[in-house]
């Protein structure tokens, strides 16, 4: 028969308190007598337990090796991409101031011809 509200009150919270973990406490025990570790079903259902769990952790293992293999792979591509866009930059400006060059060996060689008429022109008069 259940305590009527009353009765409840009379009850302190550390009395309720400290039933309540023996209740928890006496049924912890009855679970750890159910599955006692003489059992050979629970020895062998948790030795198959540890074998799936190593078993993963192997293939995650496996599946982080492969992982940085593909991060190493894709940044020795980066790094080669890097390198050729440099390469090419250096290229491209080699070939602007190479032309710069010409152009200005060029003005030079027509500067040169212009002055060189312009002084034949002087000596004829």
């Amino acid at each position: 028969m259940r305590n009527s509200p009353i009765e409840s009150n009379k009850v302190s919270f550390a009395e309720r308190s400290n039933a309540s973990a023996a209740a928890k406490q006496a049924l912890l025990e009855r679970f750890r007598a159910k599955a006692s570790a003489n059992d050979p079903a629970a020895a062998a259902r948790q030795a198959e337990r540890v074998a799936i769990a190593r078993a993963r952790e192997a293939r995650k293992a496996e599946r982080d090796a492969i992982k940085r293999e593909q991060e190493a792979a894709q940044a020795a591509e980066r790094a080669r991409l890097a390198a050729e866009a440099e390469a090419e930059k250096a290229a491209l400006e080699a070939q602007a101031e190479l032309e710069r060059q010409k152009e200005k060996d060029l003005l030079a060689a027509q500067k040169a011809a212009r002055d060189a008429r312009y002084a034949k022109r002087k000596a004829r008069k």
